[in-house]
């Protein structure tokens, strides 16, 4: 038996063979690229992948899984290199060079849902101090008010630490597709409140946005109180002033409890420590500043096996960090989702706009979402 030194410089060689066949392959697909620039034909050609695929699982005997596995990441460079020859997506790279680079503040009016006192009145006077704020029942109404023109931006919550992402908002995201052109992650303290004349031992019922339940559920169960739903934190506070029950308190910031005439039973009730709250600025005009840093899109994905395992591929080569990725279900449709998906980069980078154009040819229901700073 080779003792390991003599194995692993074997394995040397073949890599160094590895390598110029690599390069051999390459000038290839570039041949094929300026074939396919040449003739109008598209980059992506499924039924002569699959092919191949097929032929290379099989010709790999024992390790003809691992040889689909390689040959899948060498098609994908292969195509991200004839996307480039071809210069795909004239559309998405027309609309990034006509992009805005300023965020409007002054004369402008920003959508937020809920009413004085909510975290996302917080969210909206932190990213836009000298706007007109102008508050809505629902996350669907900020939306309609950015799609009407009633208001130039929108201020939502998409995620907590704590509990997770706020579905609600996705769902309206990939829906409408308006542009994302800001971020805050603003730190959430919770405390109860309730009637002046009340204290903690009489308190039974608390009120509060079903996120803010999650995120205090482990003080809630412990006193074991009863949970009641409201439209978000600062409704709970207005309305816990306006019901007068001594029993029932609101968990809430302390600037709501202030709003309503609220006494403070208590404070930083979140179940974590580091609990906040990311909220995103929609948009229906693009908007990319200087220290944009992250990239919002979504699409769906074609039904063949490996798609989602070959479209990371594209990111790790590039080496771009991926921060999340959602998956929501296609209404009316049987088990088919659209995908968002966000990950660290900006768009002064050829190479990242490279990406983009090559998957918005390549990606059903494709959307660029925005690159804006967080």
């Amino acid at each position: 038996m080779k003792d390991l030194s003599e194995i692993r410089q074997e394995i040397d060689r073949v890599d160094r063979e590895l390598i110029d066949l690599f390069r051999r392959r390459m000038d290839c697909a570039k041949a094929v690229g300026l074939y396919k620039k040449e003739n109008g034909l598209p980059v992506l050609n499924p039924a002569r992948e699959e092919e191949i695929l097929d032929r290379v699982e099989q010709e790999g005997g024992e390790y003809g899984l691992y040889a689909r596995l390689m040959f899948q990441n060498i098609m994908e460079l292969s195509r991200a290199l004839q996307h480039n020859i071809i210069g795909t997506g004239e559309a998405l790279r027309e609309k990034i060079a006509n992009a805005s680079h300023d965020l409007a503040q002054e004369g402008v009016t920003v959508a937020y849902q809920g009413i004085r006192g909510a975290n996302s009145h917080e969210a909206a006077l932190q990213l836009f101090p000298e706007a007109r704020l102008r508050h809505y029942k629902s996350f669907a109404d900020v939306f309609a008010a950015v799609d009407s023109g009633e208001v130039r931006y929108g201020v939502l919550p998409v995620e907590n630490s704590t509990a997770g992402s706020v579905s609600a908002v996705y769902d309206l995201i990939l829906k409408h597709r308006f542009y994302i052109v800001g971020a805050l992650d603003l730190s959430i303290d919770h405390c109860l409140a309730a009637l002046r004349q009340s204290e903690l031992e009489d308190i039974e019922i608390v009120r509060s946005h079903p996120q803010a339940l999650s995120q205090c559920a482990s003080y809630i169960e412990k006193r074991g109180w009863e949970s009641v739903s409201s439209a978000n934190t600062a409704v709970a506070a207005r309305d816990v002033a306006r019901e007068k029950r001594l029993n029932v308190a609101a968990i809430c910031s302390k600037k709501a409890a202030d709003e309503y005439g609220l006494k403070l039973l208590d404070s930083h009730l979140q179940d974590s420590d580091c609990n906040t709250t990311r909220f995103i600025v929609i948009s229906k005009t693009l908007c990319m500043t200087g220290n944009a840093n992250k990239i919002s899109l979504c699409f769906s994905l074609p039904h063949v096996e490996g798609a989602l395992y070959s479209l990371l591929c594209r990111f790790c080569s590039l080496g771009l960090n991926l921060t999340k990725i959602e998956s929501r279900p296609i209404a009316d449709r049987d088990f088919e989702y659209l995908f968002y998906l966000d990950f660290a980069g900006s768009l002064h980078s050829a190479s990242v706009v490279d990406l983009l154009c090559q998957l918005s040819e390549e990606l059903p229901e494709f959307s660029f979402l925005g690159n804006y700073f967080e």
